[in-house]
């Protein structure tokens, strides 16, 4: 229940404090004194965008604030948000001149999507056009699916995760489907180049065991030559020109000659016969370095030209590929490799893609599950509040309207395989048809009235009450059959539910407000003497244009005052003893 709202420097209200009673509340006043500015404090409240310019001029910044009842279900859903002795909430929004707002809760800062969630558990808001929206076939969707249900509800979220995951599947499974069609082209390409990395047969080193080869046959004769010249110089051992072998040995054999007469001469000795041998050595090893350069030679062909030849055409099909894969030995290993990876990657596309296809049979198949349960939910539901509104119609002056909630089948969603539609023939004889087309400007109204007492009214067949295609959900769930404590649920807020009606429909329409007001707190704006009559609390909004800026008051009415602006609202003077009398009879029949 809203027992406080205070508005300041908003609009044409410069500051303005109602206090709401239990049951009907009504707001009226003249057209342009500011009804609708009470309308979007309240939607302020609940956390909606602040109006460009609503700001008062002259004032720095405009202030809402509501004081509502604490619901037990809004200190759990609000926890720690909430002082833990909290007994009331509190929402207020401040709307500075630049448009940017800050939020409060209990007089701690909040975030609008804290005043959202609360809002929704205090305050459901039907605008002034709201009923407009009972013509959107996925309103009548929604409102629907909100009477099946806490079991429907979540059947709904279980259904929107099977269509996101079956959209995450399809997706999938149209990606594989464009892997497939390219892979053959892939998979040639891969083969082919896995076939030039095989057909070299690179060995580890292979490259600069080359180059060093290449270097050397490109000197090959000098370096055989430079060897071989060596190795005759140390072992040639000719009379004319012994080589320094043989001059070595025969210096060793003089000193073997006198051993044992020197110690000195002895070490020297040793030392001369250390040098023969390594000489020795040294002469082999030269001798093994020039054959080894003709054999090195011998791998890649003759000697010479054509060895060399060999070596520069394997060097050049190394080079060509390392060019191709990164510039080097490694590159070339470094592809060949992610080429394999990829290569038994596209190999099990196909294995990916059956497995994908499954899933996504398995996915269609639940999702048809859960539309076949909505559905069956659904058509068990529409003929209930199908009745209910007929009913409800009835004493809104429509005896004779038919109503009617059609499903009809459509491509599965997120919200099932169904699409909903209200239909009505106001008149008897006249075929039904879709609210849309057949319904005029007053009979959304009270099409819209009659859906929300047949829902949150005694006797109602769903346990939520109903947001009528677009009004902020409400908490305060009650089971069916179960008619709700007075007071308990959300307080209704409707701006100007009565456009577009007069007359004894009005008074219809104000006696279901009544009626309704038994289990809720309403706030209605209204134009109608017929439903303004039926208030417990009665708010009157004047505007005064003496002032500049023009400046709008609000006040609550005493008795007879409230006789006062029946008369007003009749069309009449002040004077009028006619149409006071005609008041008075109104506010008596109340």
């Amino acid at each position: 229940m809203l027992h406080e709202l205070s508005v300041e420097n908003l609009l044409l209200i410069e500051r303005a404090q109602l206090r709401f009673a239990a049951g009907l509340n009504v707001i009226t006043g003249e057209t342009g004194a500011g009804k609708t500015v009470l309308a979007h404090a309240l939607d302020l409240l609940l956390g909606g965008r602040a109006r460009a310019g609503i700001v008062r001029p002259g004032a720095a910044e405009a202030y809402v604030e509501g004081v509502f009842d604490l619901p037990p279900d809004a200190c759990e859903a609000l926890g720690e948000r909430l002082p833990a002795d909290a007994r009331e909430l509190v929402l207020a929004r401040r709307v500075g001149t630049d448009g940017r707002t800050r939020a409060y809760m209990n007089g701690r800062s909040a975030s609008v999507g804290d005043l959202r969630e609360a809002g929704e558990m205090l305050l459901s808001f039907y605008g002034q056009h709201e009923h407009r929206r009972l013509t959107v076939a996925a309103a009548q969707m929604t409102l629907l699916d909100e009477l099946c249900g806490d079991a429907h509800a979540l059947r709904l979220r279980t259904c929107a995760e099977a269509h996101a995951q079956l959209r995450s599947l399809a997706e999938r499974h149209a990606a594989l489907r464009e892997v497939s069609d390219a892979r053959e082209r892939e998979l040639a390409l891969l083969e082919h180049e896995l076939a030039e990395v095989d057909a070299l047969a690179l060995g580890e080193g292979e490259h600069e065991r080359l180059l060093a080869s290449r270097e050397r046959l490109r000197r090959f004769d000098a370096l055989c030559q430079a060897a071989g010249a060596a190795e005759a110089a140390l072992a040639a051992d000719a009379e004319e020109r012994p080589g320094a072998l043989a001059l070595l040995a025969g210096a060793l054999g003089g000193l073997h000659a006198v051993a044992g007469g020197d110690r000195s001469l002895d070490a020297l000795g040793e030392r001369l016969g250390v040098l023969v041998l390594e000489a020795q050595d040294l002469a082999g090893e030269l001798r093994a370095y020039g054959d080894g350069l003709t054999v090195e030679a011998g791998e890649y062909g003759a000697a010479g030209a054509g060895a060399l030849e060999a070596i520069e055409q394997r060097l050049a099909e190394i080079e060509r590929l390392m060019r191709k894969h990164g510039g080097s030995v490694q590159g070339i290993d470094e592809h060949a490799a992610w080429a394999r990876a990829r290569r038994e990657q596209l190999g099990g596309a196909e294995l990916e893609r059956a497995r994908v296809d499954e899933q996504l049979a398995r996915a269609q198949e639940q999702l048809a599950e859960h539309a076949g349960a909505l559905r069956e939910r659904r058509l068990t539901t529409a003929p209930l509040l199908a009745g209910a509104v007929r009913e409800r119609l009835a004493t809104l002056a429509m005896p004779d309207a038919s109503f009617d909630v059609l499903l009809s089948e459509r491509e599965p969603g997120p919200a099932g395989a169904d699409a909903v539609e209200f239909r009505i023939a106001p008149n008897p004889g006249v075929p039904a048809g879709p609210v849309r087309e057949i319904a005029s400007g007053g009979e959304l109204s009270r099409i819209m009235l009659a859906l929300n007492i047949a829902c949150l009214g005694p006797g109602g067949p769903a346990r939520k009450p109903a947001r009528a295609g677009g009004g902020r959900r409400g908490a305060g769930a009650r089971q069916p059959g179960h008619g709700p404590q007075p007071g308990h649920g959300p307080t209704l807020a409707f701006d100007e539910l009565d456009a577009g009606i007069g007359g004894q429909t009005a008074r219809a329409v104000g006696a279901q407000l009544r009626e309704l007001a038994r289990e809720r707190q309403l706030l209605c704006i209204t134009h109608l003497p017929q439903i303004a009559s039926l208030a417990q609390r009665h708010f009157a909004i004047v505007k005064d244009t003496s002032a500049a800026p023009t400046r709008t008051t609000v006040v609550q009415l005493a008795e007879g005052e409230v006789v006062s602006e029946l008369v007003r609202m009749l069309g009449a003077d002040a004077s009028d003893s006619i149409a006071r009398r005609h008041a008075r009879e109104l506010r008596k029949a109340a």
